[in-house]
């Protein structure tokens, strides 16, 4: 009689969950799109600073940070390996790194450029005019010899001769800037460094077009969405995205609480559903629904670190970059 009772509410436990299978769907992959995020140990005590990888080969990728740092990955950004370079006795900040098959290129501060031809294996030293405005703060690699930087003040050139030569974009630099993003056709958004206004500009614009702020919180960060839009992260942990193709007007302002009262630093697309941010005190929000409500992600919570800055270079691989030599990877599953 037990044996019989047994098997029956095995059978029936079985039964109810092939129900709940069905009506649910494939329950597992509904886990996976969430993902979730894990600490990757540095072989330096630094602080990054810009990630690149290889669209061709994506598990080859490069870090840049403080103190010259270079590091180099062949697994996907599991392990890191050191790459030294030569630069006398100056230590340099590097800021930004990019590659176009072999052909790369490393900005740094103090003003600093380097160049390779050969996958990284040599690293050459650009000359750079004293006239230049500001620093170079960040470049895209575009093709053979081809390159687009832009300083710290925001003064953007191009060069199509391997960085000999270079012809400026804009006519006048925007100014000193609290943050300063590049959209994937090239269009630029710079936050003024108290965060009392900000500026865009797109290829075939002589200047920079300043805009005025629509709330009372300074402006912490800003870029561009997926569909022709601006995000904006005010101060006080507010979210607020533009008008499609309307950068003065908005759509209504958000607080999400799941951000507990901390900043908000930066925002990133995995697709054009899933949207994420990263802020302070290990803060990671999620959104399904491409902004419009949030979660707070619990993966990464007890980091114990400020997360400056988010990125994806595909859907299933994500990276952020933190304070104290944070890096978090994102795993699909």
């Amino acid at each position: 009689m037990k044996k019989s009772l047994k098997r029956f509410l095995s059978s029936f436990s079985i039964c109810v969950l092939l129900i709940c299978l069905t009506l649910l769907g494939n329950i597992p992959s509904a886990f996976a799109s969430s993902g979730s995020w894990h600490k990757v140990e540095l072989p330096v005590a630094i602080t990054p600073l810009d990630l690149w990888f290889d669209k061709s080969e994506p598990n080859h990728g490069w870090l840049v940070g403080t103190d010259a740092t270079l590091l180099e990955t062949t697994d996907g950004g599991n392990t890191w390996e050191e790459r030294k370079l030569d630069l006398g006795d100056s230590i340099y900040r590097f800021s930004s790194v990019s590659f176009s098959g072999a052909e790369g290129w490393i900005t740094g501060q103090p003003a600093l450029l380097l160049h390779t031809t050969d996958s990284g294996k040599s690293w050459s030293r650009i000359g750079l005019s004293s006239k230049l405005p500001g620093d170079p703060f960040a470049i895209v690699a575009s093709g053979k010899n081809s390159a687009e930087m832009v300083t710290d003040l925001g003064a953007i050139y191009e060069t199509e001769d391997a960085g000999q030569n270079w012809k400026a974009l804009v006519t006048q630099a925007v100014g000193n800037a609290r943050n300063l993003n590049r959209s994937e056709d090239g269009r630029y958004v710079a936050i003024s460094a108290n965060g009392n206004f900000y500026s865009t500009w797109q290829p075939g614009d002589m200047t920079w077009i300043q805009h005025n702020r629509n709330s009372s919180r300074r402006v912490q960060n800003m870029g561009y969405t997926p569909d022709n839009r601006l995000w904006m992260l005010n101060r006080g942990g507010q979210v607020q995205f533009s008008e499609v193709g309307e950068f003065d007007a908005w759509e209504k302002k958000q607080t999400p609480r799941e951000g507990g009262g901390f900043g908000l630093l930066d925002l990133a697309y995995q697709d054009e559903n899933n949207v994420w941010i990263s802020g302070g005190s290990s803060r990671l929000l999620h959104s399904e629904d491409g902004g419009k409500t949030w979660k707070r992600d619990m993966s990464a919570a007890n980091v114990g670190a400020n997360l400056y800055q988010i990125t994806f270079f595909s859907p299933d691989r994500g990276f952020v970059i933190g304070q104290n030599g944070t890096l978090l990877a994102y795993s699909p599953d």
